[in-house]
């Protein structure tokens, strides 16, 4: 069925989904450079610990507190005490680390705090990752280079699939591959995803699902997609686009 418009929910985050197949026929033979394509600059964003977490709250200010008294060390000619979020470092390999000790120790209670508070990392952790990929399926609709570009993690081992084609590594021949495909299509596209499934763990995490790209004047072409994002100064970048064609 079509999805014009259609609001798809995961773990209580609400993202619009829109049309959208892939584009059938498609064949690239090759990827020369038609168009200088700029990188945008990203400016690295800083934790901050001001997330709810719903009914693990109190346990995570407690766990947090902790941290900050028993771990944490600040050293500053210009301040006695204070804490800035760059000096925070809460993550799961921290907490899983954490949590081996606390169980070493026989320390259950303290065991139990932290892991409920990597549940909830790990719940936050999948449901930004969902939104990331929303995101990528929002400039691949509209055909938006620039949104695409920002996507991409700008490194030379990142790769992309397209139908039927053989991987293309490297920012740049990625980037300039989507400028190829989209070339002689007609935006917005009509897109459509089934099937969303959502991991993360740690500064990794991936998705995969069901595509269904449909392109003005063609039929409905479906590919089996696994998009990998990776978390690299506390911002979510895809690395990986990876899509196989199916038979409909």
């Amino acid at each position: 069925m079509a999805l014009h418009g259609t609001t798809l929910s995961f773990n209580g985050l609400a993202s619009a989904i829109k049309e959208f197949n892939f584009l059938p026929g498609l064949f690239v033979n090759n990827f020369q450079k038609l168009h200088h394509v700029s990188r945008p600059s990203f400016t690295p964003t800083s934790l901050v610990l001001g997330k709810s977490f719903g009914r693990g709250d109190q346990l995570y200010i407690k766990l947090c507190l902790w941290f900050i008294s028993g771990r944490l060390r600040v050293k500053s000619e210009d301040s006695e005490g204070i804490l800035s979020s760059e000096n925070i470092a809460l993550d799961e390999q921290t907490l899983e680390e954490e949590l081996q000790n606390a169980i070493s120790e026989e320390n259950y209670a303290k065991a139990a705090e932290i892991r409920d508070t990597l549940k909830n990392l790990q719940k936050d952790s999948k449901t930004t990752v969902f939104g990331v990929n929303s995101r990528f399926y929002d400039s691949f609709r509209n055909g938006d280079l620039a949104a695409m570009q920002a996507m991409w993690a700008k490194r030379d081992e990142v790769c992309c699939v397209h139908p039927g084609l053989k991987g293309i590594s490297g920012y740049d021949d990625v980037i300039e591959s989507w400028n190829i495909v989209w070339a002689n299509y007609e935006f917005p596209l009509e897109i459509k995803l089934e099937d969303i499934k959502v991991h993360a763990r740690g500064d990794m995490g991936y998705v995969t699902c069901m595509e269904f790209v449909k392109t003005k004047g063609s039929r409905w072409g479906g590919q089996f997609v696994t998009n990998v994002f990776e978390k690299i100064n506390g911002q979510w970048f895809i690395c990986i686009h990876h899509a196989s064609p199916v038979d409909l």
